[in-house]
């Protein structure tokens, strides 16, 4: 009873429960949609059993990284996956925002002991689809996430979910990119056509590639 409580609560508002730009959750046959269910379907066929955490991040903000990571997750939940969408960007969260969630409990609460597992929400009861938003930000977001209990919580939610998603922040800002996605099993760096210059993307996927993070390739948006 207490989880289901929990989870009617964290039903976001608005259109469908999300925003517009979750264009996969309401308009799936778009066109939009279809290079997301081809990256799927490669995930699907690279990863195996034993591997299903993926980390997405980019070399600088304002790159597309957090719709990304949001409609890819939700097209995993719309092949009947269960899959879990954790906002690990605890300097500038965004997928409270998307999902219409309150941002006040959240990873933060979870590093800390504040909270247990059970402040993820499901977006929606028909959809598998879970999010952890990034909670509170504290003042000290790079000592949290390197942590050793988040990797007990990685383990932990990996038995009960078929797909992670990570929304990491930028690589060139700050070296918390590199902790949370050396703790994937893979991580994918996206560039924004016209945006994002060739030396930054080089630079970005080989310092995660120094940090022992692996680095699946990188994927071209014009979000």
């Amino acid at each position: 009873m207490r989880n289901s409580s929990i989870i009617q609560q964290c039903l976001g508002g608005g259109k469908n429960g999300v925003a517009d730009d979750v264009v996969a959750a309401y308009l799936p046959q778009s066109e939009l949609i279809e290079p997301l269910r081809a990256l799927r379907s490669q995930l699907s066929l690279r990863w195996d059993g034993d591997h299903k955490i993926l980390a997405i991040t980019s070399p600088s903000r304002a790159e597309g990284r957090s719709w990304l990571a949001a409609n890819l997750a939700t097209v995993f939940a719309q092949m009947g996956k269960r899959t879990l969408l954790i906002d690990t960007d605890m300097r500038h969260p965004r997928q409270h925002q998307l999902f219409n969630l309150d941002n006040a409990v959240g990873l933060s609460a979870l590093l800390t002991g504040r909270a247990g597992r059970e402040i993820v929400c499901r977006i929606h009861p028909q959809l598998r689809l879970f999010v952890l938003p990034a909670g509170s930000l504290p003042p000290n977001p790079q000592e949290l996430l390197g942590r050793q209990v988040f990797d007990l919580i990685l383990r932990l939610f990996a038995d009960q979910y078929d797909f992670i998603i990570m929304d990491t922040p930028a690589v060139a800002e700050v070296a918390d990119a590199q902790i949370v996605a050396a703790r994937a099993d893979a991580a994918i760096v996206l560039a924004r056509r016209n945006h994002t210059r060739q030396a930054q993307l080089s630079t970005a996927m080989r310092d995660l590639t120094q940090s022992g993070v692996n680095v699946m390739g990188s994927v071209i948006t014009d979000h």
